[in-house]
């Protein structure tokens, strides 16, 4: 029987934010069995918490947005997927402001935090969710499946105009020495999306420190694609984060087909929807 895990201690990760542009730390601590995870704006004055949840979220435009009261937390997909990978089931995340901070782009930071602070084992099962039928979200060209299993697989496919390499597929099962296989691979964004982006009031703090921009038959990055297909392994990354808004471990197959945060948090509430029934 696999039993909850928190974190043995305390680590952080600080650095820029990718929308807002501001300096932020975020700071893992332990928790008790049960009480998921929970991130804490230590920010603001009074208990300013929201938890993990599908039911939460209430932004998915180029980052997955949770909130609860005035407390808001921006972007959370990275470090989710990097708890949910690594098995951690209770933690609070404190941040010093609305966004974590954006790193290189990929989960791999976190996982470095997570290892510093040491995994603990609980005494208390773990709650692991796996449908009993196939579950299925459709949007148009983005279609996501799940299916029983007694693991958590994902199969993806994605397609960019103007990307070198497409379409771009990968595979994975997820456990946490599988998970090098995404962690470290980077965001990007399309170059016709930046302007828009930049008027809705995201990206202040994008670089190619943190990004890779999709140009013309181009991609352009500060360093070497870390994978020919690095595109298609972030969107598995996010993937795995977004489903741990249903506020357990998942396992099931996953199928999705150019998957993004709106359908992600879709099938993470469905998930969620039927551990309440």
């Amino acid at each position: 029987m696999e039993m909850q895990n928190t974190v043995a201690g305390s680590a952080a990760v600080s650095g820029i934010s990718l929308h807002t542009g501001s300096r932020a730390t975020l700071r893992i601590r332990p928790a008790e069995v049960n009480s998921g995870i929970v991130f804490r704006r230590v920010d603001m004055p009074g208990n300013n918490e929201v938890r993990a949840l599908a039911s939460n979220v209430v932004d998915v435009r180029r980052g997955t947005t949770i909130a609860s009261g005035q407390a808001v937390v921006a972007t959370v997909e990275h470090i989710m997927s990097a708890l949910h990978a690594c098995k951690i089931d209770n933690a609070v995340i404190e941040m010093n402001g609305m966004e974590p901070p954006i790193a290189d782009g990929s989960a791999a930071p976190y996982v470095e935090m997570i290892r510093e602070a040491g995994i603990q084992s609980q005494d208390a099962p773990a709650k692991i969710f796996t449908p009993d039928r196939v579950l299925f979200v459709d949007g148009g060209a983005t279609k996501i499946y799940l299916a029983p299993a007694d693991k958590l697989e994902i199969s993806c496919i994605t397609s960019f105009e103007g990307c070198p390499f497409d379409p771009q597929f990968f595979e994975l099962e997820v456990t946490p020495e599988n998970y090098s296989e995404v962690a470290a691979a980077r965001t990007f964004v399309q170059f016709n999306d930046l302007k828009q982006l930049l008027a809705m009031g995201l990206v202040k703090g994008g670089s190619l420190d943190a990004a890779a921009i999709l140009h013309d038959g181009a991609i352009i990055c500060k360093e070497d694609l870390r994978w020919t297909n690095e595109i298609v392994r972030h969107k598995i990354m996010d993937l795995i984060g977004d489903l741990y808004l249903c506020g357990c471990r998942v396992h099931g197959k996953v199928t999705a087909v150019k998957p993004g945060h709106p359908k992600n948090v879709e099938m993470a509430g469905m998930l969620l929807k039927c551990m309440m029934n």
